[in-house]
């Protein structure tokens, strides 16, 4: 398949869908949605959303009908960004090579941009006349899902046992725990809301949970590595930032060699696990294979 072709169509579903479900700056408030818009529509990949979409047309399911789930994922991680720019987080300068929401709003307003986005996330995914043809308890099974992802059982979770690791010496189960947690939870919870939304049947929410936790801890150490070898023009942000401030990361901790080498092995279980799944599965092959050799 042309998976180029394919991330481009659904980049561009996804941000009509945004486009349609989040507000213009107006009113005293203003301000707060502007810098909400500023990151959301800063360039982003999409991968989160696409992910949902792929993981319900696997299943046989329609893609657009996952769209409200879709868009609330990538305000969860548009959130996630902003605040992990802040300067009491990572403080750094550019993102997606613009720069960054708090350097451009001020950090007050950027923090509440972020807090806004989290919370419209949630109103979006739970307004029942977005849907068609979907049964109200399994959008309430996703949200739960989303909800844990996101919260200190995922992404909060993982965030904060990396900020207090930092400069420390760990084994790598604790550096494993970090990926999966920070950034992992979110992109498995994404693939596997697809596929109940999508009509999936227990068994194959198993596969596609496990296949998601899989490329998310991929993902991650991709990441890491591009933070030691990428290139800062095509990354729209510096590059060498985890090593300067000691941030726990695979390459850190293993090399980069041996990080190849788990990344490639993550990649592999993970299509592994989409065995019982025909050819409408295949986009989900594909972006397993392109999440660690993506240049950004």
């Amino acid at each position: 398949m042309d998976l180029k072709a394919y991330l481009k169509e659904k980049r561009s579903i996804v941000d009509e869908a945004l486009e349609r479900v989040f507000p213009e700056p107006d009113g005293p408030a203003a301000d707060v949605v502007r810098a909400m818009r500023y990151s959301l529509f800063a360039g982003g990949k999409r991968l989160r959303p696409i992910l949902c979409i792929a993981g319900a047309e696997a299943v046989g399911g329609e893609g657009r009908a996952v769209l409200p789930v879709a868009c609330a994922l990538e305000l969860i991680h548009t959130y996630s960004l902003i605040h992990d720019d802040l300067p009491v987080m990572d403080d750094d300068d550019l993102r997606r090579g613009k720069p960054t929401n708090h350097k451009v709003y001020g950090e007050a307003v950027a923090l509440l941009a972020g807090d806004g986005l989290l919370t419209e996330a949630f109103r979006v995914m739970s307004r029942m006349d977005a849907y068609k043809d979907v049964k109200p308890q399994a959008v309430l099974r996703v949200i739960s899902l989303v909800a844990e992802a996101a919260g200190y059982c995922g992404m909060v979770g993982g965030q904060t046992v990396d900020i207090q690791s930092e400069g420390q010496e760990v084994e790598p189960a604790l550096v494993a725990f970090i990926h999966a947690h920070k950034t992992g939870a979110l992109i498995a919870a994404s693939v596997t809301a697809g596929s109940i939304l999508g009509g999936a049947d227990e068994d194959q929410v198993a596969a596609m949970s496990a296949y998601g936790e899989n490329i998310g801890l991929a993902f991650q150490i991709a990441d890491d590595i591009l933070d030691v070898e990428g290139d800062r023009e095509a990354m729209g942000k510096d590059v060498g930032g985890d090593a300067q401030k000691r941030k726990i990361t695979y390459p850190g901790v293993l090399g980069l060699e041996k990080s190849r080498e788990a990344q490639k092995g993550l990649v592999s279980q993970g299509i592994g696990f989409l065995k019982r799944f025909d050819h409408r599965a295949d986009p989900l092959r594909y972006l397993a294979t392109y999440i660690i050799e993506r240049k950004r």
